[in-house]
């Protein structure tokens, strides 16, 4: 499965960062990744920019799913709980879709599923953008 199986587009940026669709439908997605030394921070574990992307990704993918169209980010909030490394698990899944606007949570979990970091954020509708 590629990302534009989920997402409805190809993302390079996910793609470098070697983020993994998993599955996605019915408002829910999973994505994984392995984390490896290029994904660091200073003191050897995931960068927050690894997180915070697969949180988007996730809650994003779970977005469309739910409404059937393109989606753009409007507002994201992340806690990070715990140090993240290995391969972790994102799970999105829509808390209310609206016309326009898709609210979203998202968890991330290590190999041995302890929570790592958390995140909501809220969607809008958007119309694919001319090339």
């Amino acid at each position: 499965m590629k990302i534009a199986d989920i997402f409805g587009a190809d993302i390079p940026f996910v793609g470098f960062c070697g983020i993994e669709p998993i599955e996605s439908g019915g408002g829910r997605s999973r994505l994984e990744v392995d984390v490896m030394r290029h994904h660091g921070n200073q003191m050897g574990v995931a960068h927050g920019g690894l997180l915070m992307t697969l949180l988007d990704v996730c809650m994003g993918s779970a977005a469309r799913s739910a409404v059937g169209s393109n989606v753009i980010t409007v507002d994201m909030q992340t806690a990070f709980i715990a140090p993240a490394s290995g391969r972790l698990v994102g799970q999105g899944r829509v808390v209310r879709a609206g016309k326009s606007l898709i609210f979203v949570e998202a968890d991330i979990t290590n190999a041995e599923g302890d929570l790592v970091c958390r995140g909501t954020a809220v969607f809008k509708t958007a119309k694919p953008v001319p090339k």
